[in-house]
């Protein structure tokens, strides 16, 4: 059994590939051992396939996704490979691309190992496309969800191309997001599968049926053939159809899964943890009880979102824009101030001073609302500085008052009340801008006065293992 137990996890995210292999913890069932872990940058940004796309287009080559994975297996131990019985995907969340069924990739057998090439596929169109305006998104129709459709969306970017490139649709019979397409290549599926959790991502999925809103699509002229199939998250899309990097033919893929799910799986230990990650900007995360539902219609004014989970559970979704962005923000504006005074100073000497002066600061009277980059559920909001006055405009007191600020805002997205009122118990810290940051460590006990653990990021990569790896262990047993 323990020879037999190790599983893959795969994660292609916005800006690196990363892959995993893991086996459960001797003597612990629940457990995991992460044997070895590697990352690639994907450095797949390119020109937008649609000239009419224009700068807000964000596109990536797909081959050059699929060579940073290939190297990423290649640096991976051979002999550990050769025992995966399972292989868990998941990747950047709403994006989308297409290609031509039977036609997505052609199989090498060129070097040490047997490769899939990308053949006859699109760019991927990320997340972060902005093409579509808020006039065009307010000309689409209403979905049946409980989540609001937004630019970079799977279905609002085909909608888009559907009005604006109706040519370039016709190329493709099939789409789905990068994790769904490289589930499909290794287990060579006719069409896609897709998890409840990438189709949510998509918008025009209500997650109550579990279906597609294809009365809505079909009536607003929607290329419905091009909605992949949707499968549980956890289930077995198929089997590898070609050994792959000493990994066995027949080996169970999974469906491909949320990156923001399988992130929380590998760290999120208990029902009753929330997992706060403060890195380039900020999620809360909360598991919802059994037997919630989301309410029936979008509310884009929301500050909280409900994403479909394990099991037909949800996860709460506080995610703010405004995190270790603001912090780098600020940071550059002092630099660029001592600049214009003819000094020149590393921002990183700046950070660690900022930060030192912060922590011998323990309280301030000042208040900053951090919000420059506004938030999805406003927009439209600025950043201010309130309640100055001549003894609070040192260093300290400023970086300080920031820090709050950070943690405040998103405190007002989710307060510490409704986290207790769910169960939570305790809160699982991670993010880079959090871990090295003693001043938000502190804010973010006085805002959530819980136990704090740090120490486990979540991994993406990481979660779609122990998926598969627990779902291999359970077979065993039964």
């Amino acid at each position: 059994m323990a020879a037999r137990s190790v599983t893959l996890g795969i994660d292609l995210g916005t800006t690196s590939v990363k892959a995993a292999l893991v086996e459960a913890a001797p003597g612990d069932p629940s457990g995991f051992v992460v044997l070895a872990s590697c990352a690639r940058a994907a450095q797949a940004e390119t020109a937008a396939q649609s000239a009419a796309a224009g700068p807000q287009g964000q596109e990536q080559d797909v081959k050059r996704i699929i060579q940073a994975l290939h190297e990423c297996l290649a640096a991976l131990p051979r002999q550990q490979l050769r025992k995966v019985c399972g292989i868990g995907v998941s990747g950047q969340m709403h994006g989308v691309m297409f290609w031509k069924t039977g036609q997505g990739c052609a199989w090498t057998e060129g070097g040490a190992a047997p490769v899939f090439e990308p053949r006859a596929v699109s760019h991927l169109v990320t997340w972060q496309d902005g093409r579509c305006s808020s006039e065009f998104l307010a000309s689409l129709p209403q979905p049946e969800s409980h989540l609001s459709v937004a630019t970079g969306f799977g279905c609002a970017t085909i909608f888009w191309l559907l009005k604006n490139s109706p040519e370039f649709l016709k190329s493709y019979d099939t789409a789905g997001t990068i994790h769904d397409y490289v589930v499909a290549m290794l287990c060579g599926l006719a069409r896609p599968l897709m998890s409840d959790q990438n189709a949510a991502s998509w918008g025009y999925f209500n997650t109550r049926s579990q279906s597609w809103n294809l009365e809505i699509l079909r009536a607003a002229g929607f290329p419905i053939q091009l909605l992949p199939d949707v499968a549980e998250p956890g289930s077995v899309a198929g089997r590898t159809s070609k050994a792959w990097f000493e990994i066995p033919k027949g080996t169970q893929v999974g469906v491909a899964l949320g990156d923001l799910q399988a992130s929380v799986y590998s760290c999120m230990a208990q029902k009753t943890d929330a997992v706060l990650n403060i890195s380039t900007s900020v999620q809360l995360v909360a598991s919802m009880p059994s037997g919630f539902q989301p309410p029936q219609t979008p509310d884009p004014t929301a500050p909280v979102a409900y994403f479909p989970y394990f099991d037909r559970t949800y996860l709460a979704v506080a995610a703010s824009l405004n995190g270790g962005n603001v912090l780098a923000t600020f940071v550059h504006m002092l630099v660029q101030w001592m600049a214009d005074l003819g000094l020149q100073v590393e921002e990183s000497m700046v950070y660690s001073c900022m930060i030192q002066a912060a922590a011998q600061q323990r309280d301030t009277c000042l208040t900053i609302t951090p919000t420059v980059l506004g938030e999805r559920h406003l927009p439209d909001q600025l950043a201010s500085v309130t309640r100055i006055s001549s003894s609070d405009l040192s260093l300290g007191h400023v970086t300080r008052a920031l820090c709050r600020g950070i943690v405040q805002n998103l405190h007002s997205m989710l307060p510490f009340w409704q986290l207790r009122e769910w169960g939570v118990e305790r809160v699982i810290g991670s993010g880079s801008a959090l871990s090295r940051n003693e001043v938000l460590k502190q804010e973010v006990q006085r805002a959530f006065p819980l136990p704090v653990s740090y120490g486990q990021d979540g991994d993406a990569a990481v979660g779609a293992a122990v998926v598969m790896l627990q779902r291999s262990l359970s077979q065993q047993k039964s």
